[in-house]
């Protein structure tokens, strides 16, 4: 038996004709393929959307009424429309971080412990620096947590560069040290010793909470994250180290030959990655809970995943995606009035997350005449 054959691997040869003189079709595999067709991310949400109509009606209920109800519910109110905004500003933080380090290859998945120990430290001002002005209470939170943020993505980014760690173990690892870290903080030192002996610290201050707009819980961290957003678009476009991030996403072995120092443009990333997420951690702690306690995000940072992957890693895409998903979130809660459990907006993110993949990988294949 040839080499060939033992490897399971097909001879080149002559093709074969069919009868009638036409060559066969054959369906080949493009792993070089990066970009994936614009329309992808919109048949993810369709094919999702069906998938989950199937086991709503199986649940004995109208699929067209529940997608309705959780429209209205997320988008149908002045209410409804600035809840889902205060939802979608740590998950446009975290999915703008990701994206970053998406650019080169880099797969961050520990933006919710990054957006944990953001909160952790913004929460720490609070607690040794109770009796600052409220500009620099809230200047200091600021940078105390992208700092946090900042300094868990340079855990995972150091392993990587220096002893080639694989960073999907680190970051999601680093998830459960920074949840059991905020664990210890909310049931032992930080603890409100008036909390009625709930886990979580006192109450913020006005003068350690972020201005709101009017009336509503809508706080200015959406203006910290659509100024990120416009950052993170100059720089991708119209700067060297932009040039340089889509060189290395692209072909990080010509980047090398080009003298790209790619070990220092992870470093980096992982930097701004972790920074983002810990600045929507010390938004979500100072401009929503205004206190920090047990499983202050929802999995915003598993979520961001889902929405940097659906918006391709485009500036707009991510803005209309973090608004898209936190819509599903307000919407799974208004669907509870009709009897169905709030799950199911998680039901949806993995559907299309699943569907999301299914469609890079089906995008890879070429169906070609044989030659």
């Amino acid at each position: 038996m040839s080499q060939e054959k033992a490897s399971g691997r097909a001879l080149p040869g002559p093709v074969k004709q069919t009868s009638g003189g036409r060559l066969p079709w054959r369906l080949e595999y493009d792993s070089s393929r990066i970009r994936t067709p614009w329309w992808t991310p919109f048949l993810s949400v369709a094919l999702a959307l069906l998938l989950c109509a199937v086991f709503i009606y199986a649940n004995g209920m109208s699929p067209v009424t529940v997608y309705l109800k959780m429209f209205k519910g997320a988008f149908g109110t002045s209410f409804g429309i600035t809840e889902t905004l205060v939802k979608a500003i740590p998950l446009l933080l975290c999915g703008l971080g990701i994206a970053v380090a998406y650019r080169i290859s880099v797969w961050n998945i520990g933006a919710e412990g990054q957006l944990t120990v953001g909160a952790m430290a913004a929460t720490a001002v609070t607690i040794y620096f109770p009796n600052l002005p409220g500009f620099w209470s809230i200047l200091l939170m600021l940078i105390f947590g992208v700092a946090a943020g900042a300094f868990w993505g340079l855990l995972t980014a150091i392993p990587k560069t220096h002893f080639g760690v694989n960073e999907l173990i680190t970051s999601l690892m680093l998830n459960y040290v920074a949840l059991l870290a905020l664990d210890y903080v909310v049931f032992g030192p930080w603890k409100d010793p008036k909390g009625f002996n709930m886990p979580g610290s006192p109450m913020f201050t006005a003068a350690q909470s972020l201005p709101v707009l009017g009336s509503t819980r809508l706080h200015i961290g959406l203006i910290l994250a659509m100024v990120a957003v416009v950052i993170y678009y100059l720089m991708i476009r119209f700067t060297r180290w932009g040039y340089e991030l889509r060189l290395i996403g692209a072909n990080p072995t010509a980047a090398r030959y080009a003298g790209i120092h790619i070990s220092r443009h992870i470093i980096i990333v992982m930097l701004i990655s972790g920074g983002l997420a810990g600045l929507a951690g010390m938004a979500e702690v100072s401009g929503v809970s205004h206190k920090l306690m047990q499983g202050i995000s929802p999995g915003y940072g598993y979520t961001a995943i889902i929405v940097a992957w659906l918006a391709k890693l485009n500036p707009l895409g991510l803005v209309v995606t973090s608004v898209l998903f936190g819509g599903l979130i307000v919407g799974g809660f208004s669907v509870q009035t009709i009897g169905l459990p709030s799950s199911i907006s998680e039901m949806l993110q993995g559907a299309i997350l699943f569907f999301l993949i299914a469609g890079d990988m089906v995008a890879r294949f070429r169906i070609r005449r044989g030659a």
